[in-house]
């Protein structure tokens, strides 16, 4: 299950979206993640189903490898659905005591379900066609503003892009760990939910003196380099708007609107 995670690793190859402005395709990406929340028409969410796929097209990335990212997240979209399906009142389909199966919250679950599908597969577009450094830059440039009320936008973009790029690490190093208990005889497929949580102690010690080993050489490298923070720095590759850019641009706005219609409709 664990290498079914796909959020925070990089697919690198040539494409027009991997090609793309890194803060341009993250401000997409907050913006598909606001109107997915605007929808409540079935019709729109075949629409953005098409645009998402025309986009995985787009990207060169394998539509199994995508797909990969929703399977450990697959209880928490199965629960969503049961929760929003018992607990939306309206009109009764079914019902057994204090228990009862609504047309609205059916319509709910189905919603929610999808919403849930879609910003997992859309978020996963951005990680997996944006390098950590151009991804870093990216927040950089976007929060650029915030500088302005004293907001240290360099450090703060470095944080969140090596707290991404470690989720693949770290799922590597679970991974090797779990094998070498596995095989002194830990159990962490048992059934029993005390001998599961005992067993996650061999697990857990060795997983969090990994991650702080790994964040102090990362410490130790950086400062070895000089690292002064965000100040007075130059870049080595700067952003050039181009011309897929602009066309990008014009895109995501007609997007936009098209959803804000379908609000109205």
């Amino acid at each position: 299950m664990l290498k079914d995670i796909t959020v925070g690793q990089y697919y690198p190859t040539s494409s027009p979206i991997h090609k793309l402005d890194a803060g341009l395709k993250l401000i997409a990406t907050i913006l598909f993640m606001i109107s997915i929340f605007m929808i409540n028409n079935m019709s729109v969410y075949i629409g953005v189903v098409a645009v998402l796929i025309i986009l995985t097209i787009l990207s060169k990335i394998p539509v199994k490898f995508i797909l990969k990212g929703l399977k450990p997240l697959k209880w928490i979209i199965i629960f969503t659905f049961i929760v929003n399906m018992f607990c939306i009142p309206g009109e009764k389909i079914w019902s057994f005591g204090f228990m009862a199966i609504t047309k609205e919250g059916i319509r709910q679950a189905i919603f929610m379900s999808i919403r849930l599908t879609l910003l997992i597969v859309g978020t996963s577009l951005l990680t997996l066609t944006t390098s950590p450094i151009a991804l870093t830059d990216g927040i950089e440039r976007v929060l650029t503003p915030f500088k302005k009320i004293g907001m240290p936008v360099h450090e703060l973009a470095m944080m969140m892009t090596i707290a991404l790029r470690f989720i693949p690490t770290l799922l590597d190093e679970t991974d090797k760990i779990m094998k070498a208990q596995m095989s002194r005889g830990a159990d962490f497929e048992s059934k029993n939910i005390i001998n599961r949580a005992k067993n996650l102690v061999p697990l857990l010690v060795p997983l969090f003196v990994s991650a702080f080993r790994r964040a102090d050489e990362l410490a130790m490298a950086m400062e070895s380099r000089c690292y002064r923070g965000g100040d007075n720095r130059t870049k080595m590759k700067e952003a050039i708007i181009s011309k897929r850019e602009y066309i990008a641009t014009v895109l995501i706005i007609i997007y936009m609107i098209l959803i804000f219609l379908s609000r109205q409709l």
